[in-house]
């Protein structure tokens, strides 16, 4: 059977990946800060990113790597080089230790742009790393992600219910659900022929949504007729200063994500998406709003 060890197990995405990897009866090694609860097929590990005997604990006896674990907010651009860098180095360190040569590393459609942001940097950056380990390796750029358990999409819905969703200035984007992501990132762990490739995975949607598009779409997922507002990137600079002025190192607007908001294109690129024969989207956004929407409602996040 196979064995993988996992970082990022206990965010939203890597919650995802867990609960694939129980239907698919796999084994994992999961990375975790604090104490977890039990769960069927899965060890946990005490450990962090910077914790090199954890590390080492997480690999022992895996067949291949999961790395999902990342910052995707930061007060600075150096909070970003040790999340996103020196952690993703850390984890390659011990996975060569430990003689395990399958790597899948999660990066972002960010780094197709790394001059826009510091979290966009430290992403393009964490690829290079894994380019030149010399392992087998995979990296995939999901474009946004939404789904069950997602705070940061959570806020355009709670707009949506009350009928004005603010967006940036106008461009296109894509946009993935958490479990189709989950499954193509298990997936891609035993799959030969997608090693030295990176894809950019999306719901099937050719050329992405508009914002305007996307708002609606979440109008229709919390039956609400909503209106699209897009922000005038002033305002958003703005908002983001008054952000942290607030929350300080907790904001989350940051002049660093208004930067990578205001971009006109993050549609995924059509050349990189996954071969077919490895993985198609099921899931499609239409649907998965609205069941993203019904598991807030049933959590009482709405």
């Amino acid at each position: 059977m196979t064995v993988i060890a996992i970082t990022g197990a206990t965010g939203f995405v890597g919650g995802h990946v867990l609960d694939q990897a129980h239907n698919l009866g796999l084994e994992i090694r999961a990375l975790t800060r604090r104490m977890q609860p039990p769960r069927d097929g899965v060890t946990w590990v005490g450990g962090s990113l910077d914790d090199a005997d954890g590390l080492d604990q997480l690999m022992a006896g895996a067949d291949a790597v999961l790395h999902i674990a990342g910052i995707i907010n930061a007060p600075d651009e150096a909070g970003f080089i040790a999340g996103n860098v020196t952690g993703t180095a850390n984890v390659l360190a011990a996975a060569a230790r430990a003689g395990i040569g399958r790597f899948v590393h999660v990066s972002s459609l960010a780094a197709r742009e790394p001059s826009l942001s510091a979290y966009g940097r430290s992403k393009a950056q964490s690829e290079a790393l894994v380019q030149q380990s010399g392992m087998a390796w995979t990296i995939v750029r999901p474009p946004a992600v939404y789904g069950a358990g997602d705070r940061e999409t959570l806020e355009l819905f709670r707009m949506a219910k009350h009928r004005v969703v603010m967006l940036p200035p106008g461009g296109a984007m894509s946009i993935i659900e958490a479990g189709d992501l989950a499954r193509l990132l298990l997936q891609l762990t035993d799959t030969a022929d997608s090693i030295g490739q990176m894809y950019e995975p999306d719901d099937g949607k050719l050329e992405g949504w508009t914002h305007r598009e996307f708002a609606l779409c979440l109008g229709r997922a919390m039956d609400r007729s909503v209106l699209p507002l897009p922000m005038p990137r002033k305002i958003m600079e703005w908002a983001s200063w008054l952000d942290v002025r607030l929350r300080g190192p907790k904001a989350k607007l940051t002049a660093d994500r208004v930067a990578y908001f205001c971009h006109p294109d993050w549609v995924c690129s059509a050349h990189r998406q996954p071969p077919a024969h490895i993985w198609e989207p099921r899931m499609p956004t239409e649907r998965g709003a609205r069941l993203a929407a019904r598991w807030y409602r049933a959590e009482g996040w709405l």
